[in-house]
Parts: structure tokens; sequence; C-alpha cells
């Protein structure tokens, strides 16, 4: 063993830049790893995002057919109304078919709004007059002009109501 000072010296500055060299290298790998853990977190969301946005397109595909359609429901109760009860046959197969509307319209995620009776919503209703009408509560709606449509909890088309007037 030698007691030589340079010789210790020498030791010595060599393990400090190895010891650098090793913290810059830990500190690089958690850098690397925190960067990892960032992206893997944004892809993630990613997923998370597109997924979403697949089902609202799946569940508003058929928005514009149904809101195509919307004229044809109107037809459809305009006839029944007008054949009334002396042609039967007619109303009969009016009938029937406008319940074979309303079911494939249920089934691809539309709801009708015929909101006679009750309470004026103005997000889901639209007030063309105001009336008296007896027996009815202010503020509910006393006819329905042309029923409302909503689609997966979206409206498409407001219900055109008059409402009782407030006293």
């Amino acid at each position: 063993m030698t007691n030589d000072p340079t010789q210790e010296v020498n030791d010595a500055t060599a393990e400090a830049p190895q010891g650098d060299e090793l913290e810059a290298l830990r500190a690089e790998v958690e850098q690397l790893r925190a960067q990892s853990l960032l992206e893997r977190a944004d892809l993630e969301n990613q997923r998370r995002r597109l997924a979403r946005d697949i089902d609202t397109a799946r569940k508003f595909a058929n928005e514009r057919l149904l809101s195509d359609l919307l004229p044809v429901f109107d037809s459809l109760d305009a006839g029944m109304t007008a054949a009334g009860d002396e042609a039967v046959a007619l109303k009969q197969g009016l009938e029937l078919t406008y319940k074979q509307l309303l079911k494939v319209a249920a089934d691809n995620g539309m709801e009708v709004l015929d909101p006679t009776g009750q309470p004026f919503n103005p997000e889901h209703h639209q007030a063309i007059s105001q009336g008296d009408a007896a027996g009815v509560a202010p503020g509910h709606v006393i006819t329905v002009f042309q029923k409302g449509y909503v689609l997966n909890g979206r409206l498409l088309r407001p219900a055109l109501v008059i409402v009782a007037n407030h006293d």
C-alpha cells in the first residue's frame, strides 16, 4: 500500500465523474419513465374519447332519417283525424301504419312528445298561443298542434302547443 497523495487524488477524481455520469443516467431513465407514463395516459384518454365519439355517432346516426320521417308522422296523424269514424277501414290502415312507424322510430331511440294536459316545458314545447280551458291548471298544455320528438334525449323538434292562461 502506497501513501502517495497523488494516487489518492487520481482515484477520487476518477470516481467523481463516474458518480456524476451514474446520476445523469438515473435522471434520464426517470425522465423517460415519466414521459412513457404521460404518453400511455394520453393514449388511454384518446382511446376513451374515440370510444365516446363512436358511441355518440352510433346513437345519433339515424337522426337525419328520423327527422325526414317527421312529416310522414304528421301526415298520418292528420289523415287519421280527417278520416273520422266514417272510413273505418282507412282509419284502421292508417293507424296500423302509424303504429309500425312509431315502433321503428322507438326501436331507434325516438320518443313522441304529446304533452296534452302536462305542465308547459320550454325545453320540449313551443307555445304558439295561450287560451282559457275549464279544468286545466294554468301553465298546462291545452292543445297540441304538432307533436314533438326526442331522439336519445336530444330534442329533434319541440311540440307546438297552446298553454292555459295564468289567472
